[in-house]
């Protein structure tokens, strides 16, 4: 339990509630003081991210073993060709 601070967020209920009921968003402490943000403007936003698929990360962020072993296989051939001139 946190004492003496307060947040503010937007609770959006879920379209389809098979999983989940509602969505928290917990907003940063200057996002409704800056110019041109609307309360309307927040919900918009937070709404549009419950609808939006999450987008998947790029391919290649996923292939750490596959580099390691292509950097492995070049170490060893690099070795290979110096030990035999």
């Amino acid at each position: 339990m946190v004492k003496g601070n307060s947040r503010q967020v937007i609770v959006v209920h879920s379209p389809d509630q098979k999983l989940f009921e509602q969505a928290i968003f917990i907003l940063k402490e200057d996002a409704v003081g800056k110019a041109g943000i609307t309360d309307e403007a927040l919900l918009k936003e937070a709404k549009h991210m419950i609808r939006e698929p999450v987008r998947k990360r790029a391919r290649w962020t996923h292939a750490g073993p596959i580099w390691a072993c292509g950097g492995a296989a070049v170490t060893g051939i690099m070795w290979l060709i110096s030990t035999i001139w």
